[in-house]
C-alpha cells in the first residue's frame, strides 16, 4: 500500500481486502438470502439457537445493503 498515490486509491484497496469485490459481495448476499429463505427450526434446536442464526443472517444481509419489507420482518419460523 505504500505505492498508493492517493488516499482514495489506498481506501479502494482496503475496501476490496476487507469486504471483497462486488462479485464476492453478490455471491455472499445470494448465499445469505438462500439461507434466510430456507431458515427452519431444526428438531432439537432451541428457540435461542434459531434466533441467533436468524440474527446472524439478517445482520449480515443488512450490512450488504439488503432491506426487508414488513411481511419479511414478521415471517414465522417453521419447525422442520
Amino acid at each position: 500500500m505504500s505505492q498508493c498515490s492517493s488516499g482514495k486509491e489506498m481506501w479502494d484497496i482496503l475496501e476490496v481486502i476487507l469486504e471483497g469485490t462486488t462479485d464476492v459481495k453478490r455471491a455472499r448476499k445470494h448465499a445469505l438470502i438462500q439461507e434466510y429463505e430456507l431458515l427452519r427450526m431444526q428438531k432439537g434446536e432451541s428457540i435461542c439457537d434459531v434466533q441467533k442464526r436468524f440474527s446472524y443472517i439478517v445482520n449480515h444481509l443488512m450490512s450488504l445493503g439488503n432491506t426487508f419489507n414488513k411481511k419479511e420482518q414478521h415471517q414465522d419460523t417453521k419447525v422442520s
